[in-house]
C-alpha cells in the first residue's frame, strides 16, 4: 500500500465511522508521511490532523486501531 492508498483509505473510513465529506476530512487528516524502515521498523508512518477538537480527537482515536492493520507503508 501507497501513502496516498492509505491517505485514501483513513478518509474513507473516517466517513464511514463520523460522517462528513471527502474535502474534509483531506483537510483534517493531512498528508501521510512516510519514514524510513531502518529507523521506524514498527510503523513507517504518521500523520497530523488538524481541525477542531472532535475531528482531531476521532482521527487519533482511528490511528491507534489502524496502525496495527497497516504498520508499513510505500512512497508514492
Amino acid at each position: 500500500m501507497t501513502a496516498s492508498e492509505l491517505q485514501d483509505l483513513l478518509i474513507s473510513s473516517m466517513i464511514k465511522r463520523v460522517g462528513g465529506t471527502r474535502r474534509r476530512w483531506r483537510i483534517v487528516i493531512g498528508p501521510v508521511k512516510v519514514y524510513d524502515r531502518s529507523t521506524h521498523p514498527h510503523c513507517n508512518w504518521s500523520v497530523s490532523p488538524s481541525g477542531d477538537s472532535r475531528e482531531t480527537s476521532a482521527v487519533e482515536d482511528f490511528l491507534d486501531e489502524f496502525r496495527t492493520r497497516h504498520s508499513i507503508v510505500a512512497r508514492d
